[in-house]
């Protein structure tokens, strides 16, 4: 009898252990990758980008095709997804925006603050807000950068290491391959610390942030990415000249115009493609230490890029646009338990979003003045109807993408429709054609119910 009471004690403790287990609280591993868009190997935006670390990460997780940014622009970006507030209630609109600077914000629990508020130790390092010691002490733990890019070895005389003429342009598109060693980079190194941190042992869950810079620029990075990717054999983005003549009051900007005159379309190809495959081993650190470690079965791993990004499409580089190219950037998470391998959601979802989906799948209390949605749903049955619009906002005005539309209006009045099932790269403006006239309507309408307050009280606006 003692036996067999001993055997049922002990099955009955294993019973227990194991379910304790499963219950056991999610960690969460995010990682913001800076002026990402759709050249990835998951996405397919470029048929010879190699990023072998993040396809990796998409093929155990969830890969969402249609997300969408806040702003394409880093501050409003990153300050919606870390608030849960969208830029048009806060203002945030631009990058010189401090973040506690609205009544707002200034007392608004940031994502972070949320989960350490629920018992988690967060901790993080590189760039989450567009200002990287934002709210640095509003972390259990947050680390300074340190390292360097280099720069290129020889510079032409009266040119950038990019070839644009110095007289000509005096920005930030700038490019070249540098000498310094790989581990000595602001990246390298800031993927090793977090390769680190998720080999120590935690008393509580833990929240961490890692951003990676590239590729931002100036995409000055290690000479070996860059001949990874040699110019004679580079496929070129499809650019068309008239694009812009069905929109009022659009000019190819400057950047273009310079880039074209000079013929580096090619070279900044591979310099924007060299540095996302240098961001990519960065990340490969990151997740090959998550695999050693001892949270590799517990721990939320998100990988989101702040917006796209133009290389000549609508006769741009750079960000800054309504337009899909700019709006629309890559969106992995992988749950476990919850998503399944190599899954991939069509449904439209925004970076506002992430806030409420994690709260809700750590289980957390929910906060309520959130305007975005949690797609928790969407984790579950990637297929499920989803009819919940995602909005672009600058300073100029919205840009709204449901089902297969996007509508564009600006607040000097100018709007753009575009079809994506027959017009995927938004060749052709469809917003002065009258057959059209019933859905800018229904348009209008849903674009300002949409970006309505949700806490019209606390912000003292109705739109």
């Amino acid at each position: 009898m003692k036996r067999i009471f001993f055997i049922i004690s002990l099955l009955a403790f294993s019973a227990s252990w194991v379910s304790a287990q499963d219950k056991k609280q999610y960690n969460v591993l995010m990682i913001a990758v800076d002026d990402l868009n759709d050249w990835t190997g998951f996405l397919g935006g470029h048929p010879q980008t190699q990023t072998p670390n993040m396809d990796r990460l998409a093929q155990n997780g969830q890969v969402f095709t249609q997300a969408y940014c806040a702003a394409s622009v880093c501050n409003p970006s990153r300050t919606a997804l870390m608030s849960g507030y969208r830029p048009s209630t806060t203002g945030a609109l631009g990058n010189g925006y401090k973040l506690r600077s609205s009544p707002l914000l200034k007392d608004a629990p940031m994502l972070n603050q949320w989960f350490q508020q629920n018992g988690y130790y967060t901790l993080s390092r590189g760039k989450i807000f567009h200002h990287p010691d934002t709210d640095n002490d509003k972390w259990d733990e947050w680390s300074n950068n340190d390292g360097r890019y280099g720069k290129p070895a020889k510079k032409k005389e009266g040119k950038e290491y990019s070839g644009l003429p110095t007289s000509e342009y005096d920005g930030n598109l700038n490019w070249g391959g540098t000498t310094a060693a790989k581990e000595d980079t602001p990246d390298y190194r800031t993927a090793q610390w977090a390769a680190e941190q998720l080999q120590k042992e935690r008393d509580k869950p833990f929240f961490m942030a890692v951003g990676i810079f590239r590729p931002h620029l100036s995409w000055f990075v290690p000479q070996q990415y860059f001949d990874k990717f040699p110019t004679a054999t580079l496929q070129m983005p499809e650019v068309k000249a008239d694009d812009l003549d069905d929109i009022p009051g659009e000019k190819p900007s400057k950047e273009y115009r310079l880039v074209k005159k000079h013929g580096l379309e090619k070279e900044a190809v591979q310099a924007y493609l060299a540095s996302i495959n240098y961001a990519d081993e960065c990340i490969g650190v990151i997740l090959d230490a998550l695999d050693k470690s001892p949270y590799r079965d517990n721990t939320i791993v998100v990988l989101w890029g702040d917006h796209g990004w133009h290389l000549g499409e609508k006769l741009r580089y750079k960000k800054f646009t309504l337009w899909e190219r700019a709006a629309r950037m890559p969106l992995i998470v992988s749950a476990p338990g919850v998503t399944k391998s190599g899954a991939r959601s069509e449904q439209i979802v925004s970076l506002l979003d992430l806030y409420p989906t994690l709260t809700e799948l750590c289980g957390l209390p929910e906060n309520t003045t959130n305007e975005g949605t949690s797609f928790l749903p969407l984790l579950k049955n990637p297929n499920k109807k989803w009819n919940v619009p995602a909005v672009t906002t600058l300073k100029e005005g919205h840009s709204l993408r449901v089902e297969h539309w996007r509508y564009i209006r600006r607040h000097d009045g100018v709007e753009e429709l575009y079809d994506h099932q027959q017009d995927p790269k938004e060749y052709t403006n469809l917003a002065m054609d009258k057959k059209y006239e019933d859905k800018l309507k229904d348009l209008r309408k849903l674009m300002d119910k949409t970006i309505t307050p949700k806490d019209k009280a606390l912000t003292g606006k109705s739109k």
